[in-house]
């Protein structure tokens, strides 16, 4: 065998125990039993060790120095390149680090849901203090006397700097607020009043989840506190949630995590269990579902489908007629919650949570001030105060397992849809009607082979503009925003 060979069959092994522990993670959010915490813990973290030491060990090196680069074809580059990264950043961090991250994060995954569920910041603020510390050490093994933040980003959405975000969101910040402020200052409909019964919310959620092209046959839909998507390849598995006052919280939760398991789902066979074989990036991946979520599923279009599959799930809701119930879907509020923000004001959540986790990494904020922080920031930007924890800082399971830098791949993701949602419509004239129909098999066919079916092959920037025909920016996003509630 070529050396070629024997990499990829080694690297092919890591892949599928890297699925193993993903599935691990699963279990911990939806069928583990509580008491089983502090053995799961310590199980992801033997299990991160012997991940850490596959990936760096020495072989990796050998290998690469006897392939001949020019020799290789797109797809064995693009492995190439994307083993050879990650094997220079793994070296960087000790093992004894990465395996103490693994073992803090699932711990602090259970204190997050508790600390939640009781309004106790102070029963959550040790373990975060502590996972700072940790990610503030990988952070300077992985910068190489670089910025620290930086370094975590790149984790996410490679090759991309916080002054970089910073000056995206510097640009988005001012029309945002002034469309907000111009949707706000009109007359709302009122939200939906009533109870909707949580498991024919689960029924319908599972329809909607196989009309945008989730296979059950390869996947699963189960509840979580957070909703997430977990695997890749023929094993994707999927959580909503639902509340008895708010179906929209799980049908469009649904259809947001299809968006990134579709995604995985779609990649080429051929790239099954190889570097290739899963998104390019989380900016990339939230581009599919916020894709889904909100250009597709929230569209006037469809949305004239969905009050239909409503009435027949639910019956007689209260909403007069399908233009109302598009209003109800798209209506702006006062709320404390990033998930379910609408998409006007969905970014400023993000930008709130960059700016605070950019400070933290750099030692300008701490720990002990991030609660008081958080809150300042939030009336600021929003005008009202927060009112109690779950809907202030501990909202979001993010910077409790570890996912700082995370954050900001949020409204990338935005960005990146506006702009191959803008490409979608130039090449399916016929959208609005399909989606009227309930019929999203020529959007997602389209989603399916512009970007999904080519998981990690191309840069995650290259992606976007080799599938929208333009150079990613924020301008489709802003006026596609402008269009539809300005």
């Amino acid at each position: 065998m070529t050396a070629y060979d024997d990499l990829m069959a080694y690297q092919r092994q890591t892949e599928a125990l890297g699925q193993v522990a993903g599935r691990l993670g699963w279990d911990q959010e939806t069928m583990m039993p509580e008491g089983a915490a502090e053995q799961r813990a310590e199980e992801m973290a033997a299990m991160e060790a012997v991940l850490h030491a596959r990936r760096t060990d020495g072989r990796i090196g050998d290998w690469l120095g006897q392939i001949d680069d020019k020799s290789l074809g797109e797809v064995e580059a693009a492995n190439i390149r994307l083993i050879r990264r990650d094997y220079e950043r793994n070296l960087r961090v000790p093992g004894d680090l990465a395996e103490a991250l693994a073992g803090l994060a699932s711990r602090a995954q259970r204190t997050w849901a508790q600390a939640r569920a009781s309004e106790d910041v102070g029963a959550y603020l040790p373990v975060l203090e502590e996972m700072v510390r940790l990610k503030r050490e990988q952070a300077s093994a992985l910068a190489d006397g670089g910025d620290l933040y930086d370094a975590l980003l790149d984790d996410f959405e490679p090759k991309t700097s916080g002054a970089e975000v910073a000056r995206i969101f510097d640009a988005m910040r001012p029309r945002l607020v002034a469309l907000r402020d111009k949707v706000m200052g009109s007359a709302q409909p009122a939200p939906l009043d009533g109870e909707f019964d949580e498991q024919k919310q689960m029924r319908l959620a599972r329809k909607l989840s196989k009309l945008f092209g989730y296979d059950m046959r390869h996947g699963r839909l189960d509840k979580a506190v957070h909703p997430f998507s977990s695997g890749s390849g023929l094993d994707v598995r999927i959580t909503t949630r639902t509340a008895p006052r708010d179906p929209f919280n799980c049908l469009y939760s649904t259809i947001h995590e299809t968006g990134h398991a579709a995604y995985e789902q779609n990649i080429a066979p051929e790239h099954l269990l190889t570097p290739l074989g899963q998104g390019v990036s989380l900016g990339v991946h939230e581009s599919q579902s916020r894709i889904y979520e909100n250009q597709l599923g929230r569209s006037r279009a469809f949305t004239g489908y969905l009050f239909g599959q409503m009435k027949d799930a639910f019956g007689d809701f209260g909403v007069a007629d399908e233009e109302t119930f598009f209003r109800i879907v798209n209506r702006l509020d006062k709320g404390h919650i990033r998930t379910e923000a609408d998409e006007v004001q969905y970014n400023l959540h993000v930008m709130l949570r960059f700016d605070l986790e950019r400070d933290v990494i750099a030692g300008k904020l701490e720990v002990t001030d991030l609660e008081e922080a958080w809150n300042a920031r939030f009336e600021k930007d929003f005008g009202y105060a927060v009112d109690k924890p779950s809907n202030g800082l501990l909202q979001d399971v993010h910077w409790s397992v570890g996912l700082w830098g995370y954050f900001p791949t949020y409204s990338l993701g935005n960005v990146y849809a506006g702009c191959l949602f803008e490409a979608l419509k130039l090449a399916r004239p016929q959208l609005e009607d399909e989606l009227a129909a309930g019929d999203l098999s020529g959007a997602t066919g389209w989603l399916r082979e512009a970007v999904q079916m080519h998981g990690g092959l191309m840069k995650p920037r290259d992606l976007i503009a080799r599938a929208s025909g333009q150079a990613p920016s924020e301008g489709p996003l802003l006026a596609y925003l402008d269009e539809k509630f300005g």
